[in-house]
């Protein structure tokens, strides 16, 4: 039998040593959590997750956004932080500005129109509520489009700080548009809609799923070339503290045989349903939708538009509702959080906004609209 060295026996003695000490330490990451990552012991808690959490309100829960990893005394990574979301304790109250609660303002962008950014910009919810959101398409306008945005946000996410917003997000579509052109004439055609509204489907839900964040109260879908509105949009329509409501949407413009400024209704997609328009449906195959607005389709559903006063206007004026437009909608997070969103398919013969109010009905929720509450769509 071989004799063994005195330093054989001492190393291995001293590795089989530091094999008990790694078997019986605790986990680096039970440790970390121990010690509350490498902040000293006598940190408070709150302070900890103030510091440990995520930069903007807008970071998911599934992939959260981490700061610089903290490195522990021994030079290791620490255990990146758990964060932990409680939704019910998450409000959408009538008193929105008061109890603090986020707003995320979304906006399907193909063209960029300055005022509705200085519209946006003179809002007078708390900026520091307030994220934005846009989707642009991968076309030669949405370049361009995309090019003036960064430009306006800028200088305002540079300039006073009442004025910057809590952040804001810009995706690109990962698919073709069906139309090239933006012009309104081609738009509003109506062979044109079922591709169309679809698409604006999947690029809703796109920037809905993406931005949807744990800290959002309340979602405002804004269309891009609605320019003027009033400064409280947000506190006037949260104030209703209802799952879904819309303003009225109209149009500024010359009326040539009156010779001055006058103003018409725009959004046709704020209705209440009809026998006609059900018994159509009926009529239809699986794949066609009921469109509102052209004579192709008479459905004689009772419109929004048609039921403002103009006269003597009273914009708190509430009426219930079966379909909507998206051009100024306001939504409490839990309805899209409970799964209503903007179907790219045949829904009840429906689609985009107004296959959004079925489904949204169809999970219990109740859809309003507000005849006597105007903003304004650009007059191209």
């Amino acid at each position: 039998m071989r004799r063994t060295s005195p330093i054989t026996l001492l190393l291995a003695a001293l590795l089989a040593f530091g094999f008990l000490c790694f078997l019986l330490s605790p986990s680096p990451s039970a440790a970390a959590a121990a010690a509350g990552g490498n902040a000293p012991p006598d940190l408070d808690p709150s302070q900890l997750r103030r510091e440990d959490a995520a930069e903007h309100p807008l970071s998911p829960p599934t992939k959260p956004f981490l700061k610089s990893q903290a490195v522990r005394e021994d030079g290791h990574a620490a255990a990146p932080p758990v964060e932990h979301y409680n939704l019910n304790a998450l409000t959408s109250t009538s008193d929105a500005a008061r109890k603090g609660e986020r707003v995320l303002i979304l906006t399907p962008l193909a063209r960029f129109y300055q005022e509705y950014w200085d519209n946006v910009v003179a809002l007078s919810y708390p900026h520091e509520l307030i994220s934005v959101g846009f989707i642009v398409p991968k076309t030669k306008d949405g370049n361009a489009a995309v090019a003036a945005l960064e430009h306006a946000i800028s200088v305002t996410q540079n300039g006073p700080v009442a004025d910057r917003f809590a952040s804001v997000s810009i995706l690109r579509q990962d698919f073709e548009p069906p139309l090239q052109s933006q012009d309104e004439k081609e738009r509003h055609k109506l062979e044109n809609q079922k591709a169309r509204r679809e698409s604006m489907s999947l690029a809703r839900n796109s920037l809905l799923f993406t931005t949807l964040g744990p800290a959002t109260s309340w979602v405002l879908w804004l269309d891009s070339d609605i320019i003027e509105t009033p400064p409280t949009l947000i506190q006037d329509l949260t104030g209703h503290d209802r799952p879904v409501i819309v303003p009225n949407c109209f149009q500024r413009y010359y009326n040539k045989d009156a010779k001055k400024m006058d103003v018409r209704p725009y959004d046709f997609n704020s209705w209440i349903d009809s026998s006609t328009a059900q018994q159509l449906a009926d009529t239809m195959g699986p794949d066609e939708i009921l469109l509102e607005g052209y004579a192709e389709l008479p459905t004689y559903r009772s419109l929004m538009a048609y039921m403002a006063n103009k006269d003597y206007p009273q914009p708190g004026r509430e009426i219930r509702l079966d379909g909507v437009g998206g051009t100024a909608l306001m939504v409490k997070a839990d309805v899209h959080r409970d799964g209503a969103m903007f179907p790219a398919f045949p829904f009840y013969h429906l689609v985009e906004t107004e296959g959004f109010a079925k489904m949204a009905k169809r999970l219990g929720y109740e859809v309003f609209g507000l005849p006597d509450y105007f903003v304004y769509h650009y007059n191209e």
